[in-house]
């Protein structure tokens, strides 16, 4: 298995790194998504890679992708990886690349709870609300909501944080109609894959999708989808003693490097959360490796 922190396919033009994905123009009408190694923790891509990661988040992608297919359409293209890239660079795409339509994308984040935690669980905690949905009285961290609710967030700039917004504001941003569309199918993907997920042993607390728009002005599904980067997934057993406790409960996703990073003094102080981040010791990477591998592993069985 090749570990690619930075992918660096000479035959294509670069079209943008992200914290994770490096995309690379095919002709006019496709994207290679390359899925490295790399790993952010508070928006800042940590130095070292964790190996197998884009592997992993490749193979959950396209397994989700299969099964979502009937609520909307998706960015794949069905051709192989490998056809885009010259022979000596077919190591750094093979399990870890997606060939997908170029499609023109929607500047909104489409977030889903289904569960209160994180970002959620503070601004309810002030206004018995989040993203401008009110919220019953008497939750606490980690309760299961009455219905799985759309709180979107606006996509911010590379090394910005993604800004929390209402709906009103995506009417704004993408009119009434193309809103309520994002709107119902999240809620729909995400009730599905929940439900899914629930039969493996796992709960997936909340998630965010990434949709465009094809030539024709269909709502596609796009970039990854339902990954632990993007989707905080907590396995059932101790879930009810966390809720019991106010305690997070414990997740497929980074939150080893997180609690770690948290813990790290650089010159007797806390890190600040800027770069450059500090170097991840040997079994902070594994651990988080072992992670995201098991992760997948009881996905899909």
């Amino acid at each position: 298995m090749t570990t690619v922190h930075t992918s660096s396919i000479k035959s294509l033009p670069l079209l943008a790194r992200g914290k994770v994905r490096d995309n690379y123009t095919v002709g006019d009408d496709r994207i290679l998504m390359v899925a490295s190694d790399r790993l952010s923790a508070f928006d800042v891509i940590m130095g070292e890679p964790i190996p197998g990661k884009g592997e992993i988040l490749t193979q959950m992608a396209l397994w989700w992708f299969d099964r979502l297919g009937h609520i909307c359409p998706n960015h794949l293209t069905g051709d192989a990886p490998e056809s885009a890239v010259q022979p000596d660079e077919v190591a750094q795409v093979t399990g870890r690349s997606m060939l997908v339509k170029r499609l023109k994308p929607i500047p909104v984040e489409a977030v889903v709870r289904g569960y209160l935690a994180g970002s959620g669980w503070k601004e309810y905690q002030e206004n018995r609300a989040v993203c401008g949905v009110p919220l019953p009285e008497g939750l606490t961290n980690a309760s299961k909501l009455p219905l799985p609710i759309f709180t979107p967030a606006a996509k911010a700039a590379a090394g910005e944080h993604d800004e929390n917004i209402s709906y009103d504001r995506v009417v704004e941003i993408v009119g009434p109609a193309l809103a309520q569309q994002i709107r119902e199918t999240s809620i729909q993907l995400y009730e599905t894959a929940a439900e899914i997920a629930l039969g493996q042993g796992m709960i997936i607390a909340d998630t965010k999708f990434e949709f465009g728009l094809d030539e024709a002005g269909t709502l596609v599904l796009m970039d990854e989808v339902l990954t632990p980067d993007s989707s905080r997934y907590w396995p059932v057993e101790g879930y009810e003693e966390a809720l019991r406790t106010g305690a997070n409960p414990p997740s497929y996703d980074k939150q080893f490097v997180r609690d770690w990073l948290e813990a790290t003094k650089i010159n007797g102080k806390p890190w600040d959360k800027t770069p450059p981040a500090p170097r991840l010791p040997a079994d902070v990477i594994q651990k988080t490796a072992a992670k995201y591998r098991e992760a997948l592993e009881r996905l899909t069985g």
